[in-house]
């Protein structure tokens, strides 16, 4: 496999007006607009509505049951000033349920705004948790890269879930350029979201509604969940003009046994349908693992070039399945937990995905390169002129693409 690493990410830019970046999605979420696009031939416009016809035979539907979380807690202090503390990833306990569940205190990676005027001792709120108010303190410990280790400390034993609910708010994506609003709240949220844990969306979900999913499901059509909690990271410009010097953020990733082993069974010969690019990463993601278990290599994160190594095993797909559902059966374990670091661009051969429901991605971005990698290198631009000509809205609240070899 070619690696990419040479790319420059100045071939994957395209010129996106203001004004075509949707600022809210439209009242009925499966009424947007779908790009159709089958390798090698010409965008076909159709309606989101149309989808459960449009799937492919033997389809097989993959959906991220992430929950955004209220990521995003602001602190006042008594000289008015406001500090923003943005939670990323939980570092103290570092599972996502066991720090979710705590009920004093907890510790997580996070971004902080306005740092300056937090020079020293704990930040101080009363947060309203159902019938109780809570005290909740902030105290920093430690930098991490641009980063800092926040220690939360809260009384009344109520668990921390309960807390950023009530005390956060949902961190939008910053090329909304507005403030949160309170139809975010269930706007950024897709309908099947159920585990806690990701401060962006998998947006390409939110245009599903329960009659689309009852239609889907009345096709015929089976669905699987997984899990990849999305990070600020997947907002990160490449800031470098060869992406072999952009480094990859870390996601966590979880996926139930019965859900690998149905993988295992309908891999070879079913149509695997990711909807959105985390469903995407986290299914390649599952591949590689499986090859880094077989090697005797597996420490619980798919490394960024690992896709490309010249030692690369180059299992099946399903022998890649069957290697971690043996680790699985070794380690007594009813899920695979980790993490994944790939980045998938041009070169990239996908082994599990054959479509992928996906929205319009921003310019000079790692999703670009991955929808690049996977509609051929000289598609993607046509296929992004074609929606731009034809009033398709962008980014987390605009249209969809339904992507197909």
């Amino acid at each position: 496999m070619a690696c990419p690493q040479n790319i420059l990410i100045g071939n994957y830019d395209y010129p996106l007006p203001q004004h075509r970046i949707a600022q809210h999605p439209l009242a009925q979420r499966d009424s947007c607009k779908l790009l159709v696009k089958k390798q090698d031939q010409d965008p076909v416009e159709h309606v989101f509505n149309e989808l459960p016809s449009l799937l492919p035979d033997n389809a097989v539907l993959v959906y991220n049951n992430t929950r955004v979380i209220n990521a995003r807690l602001r602190f006042r202090k008594s000289t008015g000033a406001i500090i923003e503390v943005f939670c990323l990833e939980p570092d103290a306990p570092a599972d996502y349920a066991e720090n979710f569940a705590s009920t004093s205190s907890c510790r997580w990676l996070c971004f902080v705004g306005n740092s300056k005027r937090w020079k020293e001792g704990a930040l101080e709120g009363l947060v309203r948790v159902g019938d109780r108010d809570v005290v909740l303190k902030a105290v920093r410990k430690q930098a991490a890269g641009n980063a800092w280790i926040v220690e939360f400390e809260w009384d009344c034993g109520v668990s921390f879930a309960e807390v950023i609910a009530a005390a956060g708010e949902i961190p939008i994506p910053p090329y909304l350029n507005r403030s949160t609003e309170e139809a975010d709240s269930s706007d950024y949220q897709t309908i099947y979201s159920h585990i806690d844990g990701s401060v962006a969306a998998p947006t390409a979900g939110l245009h599903f509604t329960p009659e689309l999913l009852e239609a889907i499901s009345h096709r015929g059509i089976p669905h699987l969940e997984v899990t990849l909690h999305v990070g600020a990271g997947t907002f990160q410009p490449v800031k470098s003009d060869a992406i072999g010097d952009h480094p990859m953020h870390s996601e966590f990733i979880a996926v139930d046994r019965e859900v690998l082993r149905s993988l295992a069974l309908l891999v070879a010969d079913h149509n695997i349908i990711a909807v959105g690019t985390t469903s995407v990463r986290t299914l390649e993601s599952l591949y590689h693992i499986g090859c880094l278990i077989s090697e005797g290599s597996w420490d619980g994160e798919v490394p960024q070039w690992y896709p490309y190594s010249d030692n690369h095993p180059q299992l099946s797909a399903t022998e890649a399945f069957d290697a971690i559902l043996r680790y699985l059966d070794d380690n007594n374990a009813d899920a695979l937990i980790g993490s994944t670091r790939i980045i998938i661009a041009p070169g990239y051969e996908y082994k599990v995905v054959k479509g992928m429901v996906t929205n319009f991605h921003q310019p000079r971005s790692t999703l670009l390169l991955l929808v690049s990698a996977f509609i051929g290198d000289e598609q993607w631009r046509p296929m992004y002129d074609f929606a731009l000509a034809n009033d398709f809205r962008f980014l987390s609240y605009g249209d969809a693409c339904l992507l197909l070899r």
